[in-house]
């Protein structure tokens, strides 16, 4: 779409809605920033740094005289696609679209894009490590932190950008089409805003709408929901699988990686060569290797990136290890799925930190996962009294209730023993008690390094 000097609407009014507010400015389009928070702080926003000069701000209800100005929407990640100001825009036949679709509107390189429901940022900052090695025009971006908008302006015919896609970004993608896609898993997350597993299925699979049999998708074999997509799937289907010996694809087999791609098998390397730990880890790393390898980067660069890359921040992080015990963030452990991994990756008797906003999730299977392995579990938030229910019913009681993060942690400390863990992985969303995940996973760490010893 060719958007110089037309008037196009931004919902949302964070880093999202600024990043599109600013690229559509310098791209010669008219942004209208938009939030339906009448209380919000107009001048406070105006005045951040990042808010695009002479942007015309209006807050509260959108009003009519303005929709017919209107040639293009644009919703942050965050509005959901049922507001009823969405339909109004649709109803005037305005095209809706999301920062994605956006920003693909100006890509002139490559795209590999990857979505799941865990595991997304780890295999996406590893396959942006392999590519920056092999490319030096490449941009690592989407739901990592870094806006897809704030970029794409940079990008060429020769540059690949690596993004990290959520189902909140992929309802509103229209054209967007990676040569190389993939698909971790799908497990129940976001059904509040999504409703149904089938639903919240379709949205991710959606990555690959506009994929043809020139491009690649990466599906993990161990996934049902993916077993039963994988034949619809327009691009040219790439397995991995942590379980299973795959006549074509990506495997482990006991500590080794291996791959056949209908030439025999191949050992690639062995986990014990690696900086990062648990099965899951594992499956993210042969799904980087096989995204990267389908795009064309020679082996030895991939393997010799993949021993030295070290965990993301909030991923099961290593923080350190005071009086005998060793403290793991896992504040991105937003559902109970990841929460799952991180519990069996760690090795020693753990006291577990778990609960925050509720998603409308279930947590036996996470509670099944303890496997005798957690002493403690330590619950904060909106979730505290539904998890601990739930606990209770699979028959672990060495329970506490804190009522503010702080009591959590002198609580944590006072029962670890040396030889003990104590893991932060909440299986919830941090709102209601921390703006997101970073600021939980940060103040972990601020007062681990505050301990003595």
């Amino acid at each position: 779409m060719d958007l110089l000097g037309k008037k196009v609407l931004v919902a949302g009014c964070g880093k999202s809605g600024l990043g599109a507010a600013g690229l559509l400015q310098k791209a010669g389009a008219v942004p209208v920033l938009f939030d339906e928070n009448e209380k919000l702080d107009g001048k406070a926003l105006c005045a951040r740094e990042d808010y695009p000069k002479d942007t015309a701000l209006v807050l509260g209800s959108l009003p009519k005289e303005l929709l017919s100005e209107l040639s293009l929407a644009v919703l942050s990640p965050g509005i959901s696609i049922e507001e009823a100001f969405v339909s109004t825009l649709e109803e005037a036949d305005i095209p809706v679209w999301g920062e994605i679709e956006l920003a693909w509107n100006f890509e002139k390189g490559k795209v590999l894009a990857i979505t799941g429901t865990n595991g997304k940022t780890t295999t996406t900052t590893l396959v942006g490590e392999i590519m920056k090695r092999y490319q030096d025009n490449t941009f690592v971006v989407g739901n990592i932190g870094t806006p897809y908008t704030q970029e794409v302006l940079k990008t060429d015919k020769d540059s690949v950008t690596v993004a990290e896609i959520s189902s909140f970004q992929l309802e509103t993608a229209v054209h967007f089409h990676p040569s190389v896609s993939a698909i971790l898993n799908i497990t129940p997350d976001h059904l509040n805003r999504h409703h149904t597993m089938e639903n919240y299925a379709a949205v991710k699979e959606s990555i690959t709408k506009n994929q043809t049999k020139d491009d690649f998708c990466v599906l993990n074999h161990e996934d049902s929901w993916l077993k039963a997509f994988a034949p619809k799937c327009p691009a040219q289907v790439i397995w991995f699988s942590s379980k299973e010996k795959l006549e074509r694809g990506y495997y482990l087999v006991g500590s080794k990686i291996c791959r056949n791609l209908g030439n025999g098998e191949e050992v690639l390397l062995d986990v014990d060569e690696m900086q990062l730990i648990g099965v899951h880890n594992f499956e993210n790393v042969m799904a980087a290797i096989a995204i990267a390898a389908a795009y064309g980067v020679p082996m030895e660069t991939i393997l010799d990136t993949v021993k030295h890359f070290q965990a993301v921040e909030h991923r099961i992080e290593y923080v350190a290890t005071k009086n005998g015990v060793v403290y793991y963030n896992d504040s991105k452990g937003t559902n109970p799925d990841a929460a799952i991994q991180a519990i069996r990756a760690m090795k020693w008797p753990t006291v577990l930190i778990g609960g925050g906003y509720d998603k409308q999730n279930t947590y036996d299977e996470w509670i099944e996962a303890f496997d005798g392995k957690v002493k403690l579990l330590v619950l904060i938030g909106q979730t505290r009294e539904k998890i601990a229910e739930c606990a209770k019913k699979h028959g672990m009681e060495n329970i506490v209730l804190a009522d503010s993060f702080e009591e959590a942690m002198d609580t944590c400390v006072k029962a670890a023993c040396p030889g003990d863990a104590v893991l932060l992985s909440p299986a919830c969303a941090s709102w209601g008690m921390f703006p997101n995940y970073e600021v939980r996973g940060k103040m972990f760490k601020e007062y681990v390094n505050s301990l003595k010893g």
